[in-house]
């Protein structure tokens, strides 16, 4: 599969993630067209998610992008999944943030729970 074909079943796939778990969602690119429109558009608050979906992550160059791409005041979270071996269960997506961000989303989650 070339990059830009998983990269598009990997934005579809994560799309269905979110609405698995009861958030709006739907693919960015195909709606607006532009090479600046976020891969998926959703109602997750203040998030900004860079889907990929590859085996080799360069992480520093994703966050980077996440970054780059983020509204102000929203978090920038790379959002990857490998592809699945032959035969497997595909494996978990997973989210990757920097440090500083991750930690003020646990001491905002902390409030609310009122733990601090």
């Amino acid at each position: 599969m070339n990059n830009r074909a998983r990269g598009i079943r990997g934005e579809l796939e994560f799309r269905n993630f979110l609405r698995e778990h009861g958030f709006e969602a739907r693919r960015g690119q195909q709606f607006a067209g532009g090479g600046d429109s976020p891969d998926v558009v959703h109602d997750v608050p203040k998030c900004h998610f860079e889907v990929k979906r590859t085996n080799a992550l360069r992480i520093r160059e994703a966050l980077e992008q996440a970054h780059r791409d983020a509204a102000p005041g929203d978090t920038p979270v790379v959002a990857w999944r490998r592809d699945a071996d032959p035969g497997k269960k595909a494996p978990p997506w997973v989210a990757i943030l920097d440090m500083d961000d991750y930690l003020l989303l646990v001491r905002e989650l902390n409030v609310l729970k009122g733990l601090l």
